[in-house]
């Protein structure tokens, strides 16, 4: 018989369609989130999970799941799952880097470049009738944005994504600069980035991005202390995890004018809302869309299937976290 893995979200059919040729398939079909004690038990029988980061994968899943071998992760992130319980056990965990690095970097140019030019609310002007209404054709003082040709971005994190971001603001003119838990030397020849302590980075960037994995260190990285020592007309963009900033200590500076404005496409909980912040005009807002493009979802479709099946083979799948679970237990349902 075919080992049996359950998939928690549909994802792109290419994917599905791999993994029917090596498993038995079952698909949550449904748009929401599955709820927590039907997810406890469709694994039970499971061999192979396929999961979101919103779903929570840790000790009572691994409890409930005996036959359990591997948590292939439909994100680059795995702050979902217990990844050191999972070792203990000697359940794989994988994810998905690479393949949407290009997206999710092209998305924070996307909102940093709304928000600079306060594109949602002109949009809504245009949309509500309220430009007809007022009859102003145009006026040198109509929707004042910011520039961003030839200024300085701040990039807090520096891998994949953080470099892609690094690529796309050479061709704007701007002056880089990074902050990251490493030098990267090669990184900065190639695109003459610059290193800067955190509170540096903050005090001198005009645009802020955030591209973080969420640990303990970056919970709440920025709070109400670290806001205030930027600019006044600085942008913040956070396409990282949304606990990496306080939401409380955003929406007072946004308010207060501590910063000008905000793009955000990650939130403390997510699905989300904040009445308080979300009635601000200078902020822009997307439902966690980073790597929505048919390519980089397709892709992480077919490597969540290359994972499962090299390891279905006997073969370390090629994007495993967990190194050290090969130790444990010998890839394979065997």
């Amino acid at each position: 018989m075919k080992p049996k893995v359950f998939i928690t979200r549909r994802i792109p059919e290419n994917g599905i369609s791999l993994l029917r040729e090596h498993f038995e398939v079952e698909v949550w079909e449904e748009e929401h989130e599955i709820p927590r004690e039907l997810f406890l038990e469709k694994v039970r029988d499971a061999d192979a999970l396929v999961t979101m980061l919103s779903e929570r994968v840790d000790k009572k899943v691994f409890d409930s799941a005996p036959r359990l071998r591997i948590v292939a992760n439909y994100a680059v992130g795995y702050d979902n799952i217990d990844v050191e319980g999972a070792t203990k056990r000697g359940i794989y965990v994988t994810n998905t880097p690479d393949v949407l690095t290009n997206a999710t970097a092209d998305f924070a140019w996307a909102l940093l470049l709304g928000t600079a030019r306060r594109l949602v609310e002109a949009d809504k002007f245009v949309r509500s009738g309220e430009w007809k209404r007022k009859g102003v054709a145009w006026h040198p003082l109509m929707f004042l944005g910011y520039d961003v040709c030839c200024k300085t971005i701040g990039i807090v994190g520096f891998g994949r994504i953080g470099q892609a971001i690094a690529k796309r603001a050479k061709g704007f003119g701007m002056r880089i600069l990074y902050n990251s838990r490493t030098r990267k030397p090669e990184a900065e020849r190639e695109l003459g980035a610059e290193f800067r302590p955190l509170e540096e980075l903050l005090r001198e960037s005009d645009f802020v991005v955030l591209a973080v994995p969420l640990t303990e260190e970056s919970y709440h990285m920025i709070n109400e202390e670290r806001l205030k020592l930027m600019k006044q007309s600085a942008i913040l963009v956070n396409i990282a995890r949304g606990k990496v900033v306080d939401t409380g200590a955003l929406v007072k500076a946004l308010k207060e004018g501590w910063i000008a404005g905000a793009g955000l496409d990650v939130f403390e909980e997510e699905p989300y809302y904040n009445g308080e912040l979300f009635g601000l005009k200078n902020v822009v807002l997307a439902p966690h869309l980073g790597s929505a493009t048919y390519g980089a979802r397709e892709g992480m479709a077919e490597l969540v299937a290359k994972n499962l099946i090299a390891f279905k083979n006997g073969q370390v799948p090629p994007t495993l976290v967990n190194r050290e679970v090969v130790k444990v237990r010998k890839p394979g349902f065997g």
